[in-house]
């Protein structure tokens, strides 16, 4: 039996990585983190693994990451 959150969960984490795998060609993109964290750069995402990273060259930022650390993504 799975509980409302489980499933919840399940889904948001299907539509997370949905997002990415469309937004693998983008040139930028603006991730919201679980944590609150919102970083704008390119994206590298390994669909079989479930891991990412996202890139900023301006800031010199590169932040590695999961399906299940992202909150929201958005093409900027």
């Amino acid at each position: 039996m799975t509980t409302k959150t489980t499933r919840s969960r399940v889904t948001d984490s299907q539509r997370i990585y949905d997002l990415l795998l469309g937004a693998r060609t983008a040139d930028m993109v603006t991730l919201h983190f679980r944590d609150g964290r919102v970083v704008q750069g390119a994206l590298i995402f390994n669909q079989f693994k479930g891991t990412g990273r996202v890139i900023n060259i301006d800031q010199e930022l590169s932040i590695d990451f999961t399906i299940d650390d992202v909150r929201d993504l958005k093409l900027a």
